[in-house]
């Protein structure tokens, strides 16, 4: 009898894990100055993805191209209709997998954006990203680079949801505004994931930081996918793609070099972490708040 009920229980808690979980691929890509190859070898990652039976693949900023306002406009593509969305499209609907599609540059008309597109397991373009905080920065003798040289910001919040899992969308930059994870979670996400491609000067100051952070603060899982690092590179990014849980906890590091790897994430630690500390219903927002106004952009 005593056996029974432990089973059962066992056959509960099992069943209730699998339906609160999802599977991510962060696949930390080594980017050259060949779109095609960077293409077909992100392909390969999510056909490998989807082998090891990964919900999401997600891939890093500038996964297409070199990163740098000099490239921006060489390798820029309309979306849908350009060459990586086309390709996008295709391996999530031949493999089944919903695609988080690192970002791209984007030409609309005659503006260049930083942009995120996501597919879902069928190939449609379900949401898509304007990086919001463009990186202009001047850190005297170490690093100094204007995106708006180029790139126009985007002005929208960018959420979708994948097995009840509502997942909201930011650009390396975005993630040191507060702010704005903090609307994700307002509106009930669980999961923020940011492509981004830290450098060598604020990649080990800020990179690990940042992420707990937002994490911690929103008690939520942070995710980022840096491309690997490459010395020989214009623009060095830092590597080290990551993933936080909602304890503020590093569960996987993915270190410098080219590699994927896959976690299971357990959606029902974050209403665990957020009943246990409960800081939502405690801000004080008689005195303070941080409210969207989608209608005036």
């Amino acid at each position: 009898m005593i056996m029974l009920q432990l089973n059962h229980f066992l056959q509960r808690g099992f069943k209730t894990m699998c339906s609160s979980a999802l599977r991510l691929a962060l696949v930390q890509l080594a980017v050259n100055s060949e779109k095609s190859v960077n293409i077909q070898c992100a392909i390969s990652f999510i056909e490998d993805a989807k082998k090891q039976q990964a919900d999401i693949a997600i891939l890093p900023e500038c996964f297409n191209s070199p990163y740098g306002t000099q490239y921006f406009h060489q390798y820029a593509e309309s979306i849908p209709s350009g060459e990586t969305s086309l390709a996008m499209s295709k391996a999530a609907s031949d493999h089944g997998i919903y695609i988080i599609a690192g970002t791209i540059p984007e030409k609309d008309d005659d503006k260049l954006y930083n942009t995120c597109t996501v597919w879902d397991n069928q190939g449609r373009l379900i949401a898509k990203h304007r990086k919001m905080h463009l990186f202009d920065i001047n850190i005297e003798g170490k690093i100094k680079f204007f995106e708006s040289e180029t790139l126009s910001p985007g002005n929208s919040l960018t959420m979708f949801d994948v097995k009840g899992c509502k997942i909201g969308i930011g650009i390396c930059y975005d993630i040191r505004f507060e702010e704005m994870a903090r609307l994700y979670r307002n509106k009930g996400c669980k999961m923020l994931v940011y492509p981004a491609a830290f450098n060598m000067t604020t990649g080990p100051l800020h990179w690990e930081l940042l992420q707990r952070a937002r994490a911690n603060d929103n008690q939520c899982y942070v995710v980022t996918v840096s491309p690997a690092r490459n010395l020989e590179s214009g623009y060095v990014a830092w590597g080290h793609s990551q993933l936080t849980d909602p304890w503020g906890k590093v569960i996987n590091d993915l270190d410098i070099n080219e590699n994927m790897i896959i976690n299971d994430i357990d959606l029902s630690i974050v209403d665990e972490v957020r009943s246990q500390i409960p800081v939502f219903n405690q801000r004080r927002t008689d005195i303070y708040d941080t409210i969207y106004h989608a209608d005036k952009l």
